[in-house]
């Protein structure tokens, strides 16, 4: 937070100020030589923190996770031009994983946009498919997009200041208007007295504070399964006897669902789920912050609004269901099980995962998790166990390669005394590789584990499964711990169990960042693909 009586005297300072007041801590970014320069030198006085990224999509998807574990708005810095352009995908990531972030990108004064053609075109319109709102800084409207940026659906916002603006004295702003409350419909009590066998499907809307306990005593009165997006995984923990497994609207989960005589989404958003058809007749009571406008399936009855109060309003509602303790375990069990790999040499990839989590308790750490793309998710996501919402960090709305790493390095710095581990493929660390030194230059306690098959290994599943011939998904494997240490990081390689024990023990020793490029054999994702999606 900012120190007592410091002046915002400038447009700069009166947007640091009014970040810091709504609880954002960093700003992650590639600066250039107009307002990003005003800001990088005033952010200390606000209690700020510039992190210095390698690239801007980069930077953008660490603020991602930064609003994620805050609650508070990301934020994203870059030069114009080149700037906006690389921090695009970073901008998607924010607004389909419902996240707010702010881009403050420098921008061209009317005198400039008269005659200048280097490095210019029109960064509001670039931006304008992927950003809830735009803004330019000598009008104001910062506190306004804020607001924007936080309201449900939450997702990235672009404020253009140039050097210019961003040195002038503040415009007086006034507050924003709140967002109309949106309808409830249908009988949701009636719906949960009919009921015998409910299941609850949460979603990333479920962590939002407050939401995990509202929802853990609605399970519990009614004594039904939980099932967790990947977005939503500790939401319920996994070790609670309630938890059923993981739901993507694929196959695995199919068997429990199909037996609910009722659906309660708690917080589930559309974005989360695969592209499949919505298979379960079912009514389904859809708790969420707001309607969702393109949904698989429509809800018998909704309860709008914060998440935590709805749920709370349902618990008077709720009786102890049919389900037995034996059926809601035999079916998380099933789950696991399906999973279970069937692979070739190497370490199996739910090895990788539970031997993580074992070393990381033995060294007497909880760290946070960050997982990327690919084949590797589906382990990383069904067997790392998690106790509280946030415990993983996914892109799953874009679901975009490149997003453990950095995201991984905002989550170590949010709580270094936790720390965090990066799950990732080889194909998505040569994404983002330069955040490695990123992650070196900040001291980030950081565990980035690579899954290295030397492929695109869930592309190259769907080639095997077209029966096209290999071609454009396969390289030679790289030396990863090599690359690491070039940028300052403590690089070891791991092909059995036994190394990958010890590497993961020097590197919660050792202070500062690690990789452990983990070799192994991708025979066995096929199969898991099967049974996750079918």
């Amino acid at each position: 937070m900012p120190d007592g009586g410091v002046q915002a005297r400038t447009m700069a300072e009166a947007l640091l100020a009014e970040l810091a007041r709504r609880g954002t801590r960093r700003i992650w970014g590639v600066p250039g030589g107009g307002s990003s320069l005003d800001l990088v030198e005033a952010a200390p006085r606000f209690g700020l923190s510039f992190v210095l990224a390698r690239h801007e999509g980069a930077a953008a998807m660490a603020a991602v996770a930064d609003a994620e574990l805050t609650g508070a708005p990301g934020v994203v810095l870059t030069t114009k031009g080149p700037g906006v352009a690389n921090a695009l995908n970073g901008l998607a990531c924010a607004t389909l994983e419902r996240a707010p972030v702010l881009l403050v990108s420098d921008g061209f004064t009317a005198r400039q946009s008269a005659f200048v053609t280097h490095q210019a075109f029109d960064q509001r319109a670039m931006t304008a498919e992927l950003v809830k709102g735009h803004a330019r800084g000598e009008t104001g409207g910062v506190a306004a997009l804020l607001d924007l940026a936080m309201a449900a659906p939450r997702g990235a916002v672009h404020l253009d200041l140039t050097g210019e603006a961003a040195r002038r004295p503040p415009v007086a702003e006034p507050p924003g208007a709140a967002a109309p409350p949106a309808p409830d419909g249908g009988d949701a009590a009636a719906l949960l007295r009919a009921a015998r066998r409910p299941v609850i499907l949460a979603g990333l809307e479920a962590a939002e504070e407050g939401s995990a306990a509202a929802l853990l005593a609605l399970a519990e009165a009614l004594h039904c399964p939980v099932l967790v997006t990947y977005k939503a995984k500790g939401v319920l923990p996994d070790a609670h006897p309630l938890h059923a497994g993981i739901f993507t609207g694929g196959t695995l989960e199919a068997a429990c669902v199909g037996a609910a005589d009722l659906i309660i989404q708690a917080g589930l958003d559309p974005v989360e789920l695969i592209p499949q058809p919505w298979r379960y007749a079912a009514p389904i009571l859809d708790v969420a912050l707001r309607p969702h406008p393109v949904r698989y399936a429509e809800p018998a009855a909704a309860r709008h609004g914060p998440v935590a109060a709805s749920l709370r309003a349902l618990l008077p509602l709720a009786a102890r269901s049919d389900w037995t303790a034996e059926e809601v375990a035999a079916h998380r069990a099933a789950a696991l099980a399906a999973l279970a790999w069937a692979g070739g040499g190497g370490i199996a990839p739910p090895d990788i995962v539970t031997i993580a989590q074992e070393e990381a308790r033995a060294a007497g750490r909880a760290p946070r998790v960050s997982v990327d793309a690919g084949a590797h998710m589906f382990s990383a996501t069904a067997f790392w166990q998690c106790a509280a919402p946030r415990d993983l960090l996914i892109s799953n709305g874009l679901a975009t390669m490149g997003f453990a790493l950095p995201a991984g390095i905002a989550a170590a710095l949010h709580d270094p005394a936790r720390g965090a581990i990066a799950f990732t493929g080889d194909g998505g660390l040569m994404m983002c590789a330069g955040e490695l030194a990123t992650a070196a230059e900040a001291g980030a306690p950081l565990v980035t584990v690579v899954f290295n098959d030397a492929a695109l290994s869930l592309i190259d599943i769907k080639q095997q499964q077209r029966q096209l011939p290999t071609a454009g998904v396969r390289w030679a494997r790289p030396d990863l711990a090599a690359v690491a240490r070039g940028f300052g990081v403590h690089g070891h390689v791991a092909t059995d169990a036994a190394e990958y024990r010890a590497a993961l023990r020097a590197a919660f020793a050792q202070p500062g960042p690690s990789l452990i490029d983990v070799h192994l054999d991708p025979a066995g994702y096929p199969a898991q693909l099967q049974a996750l999606r079918g």
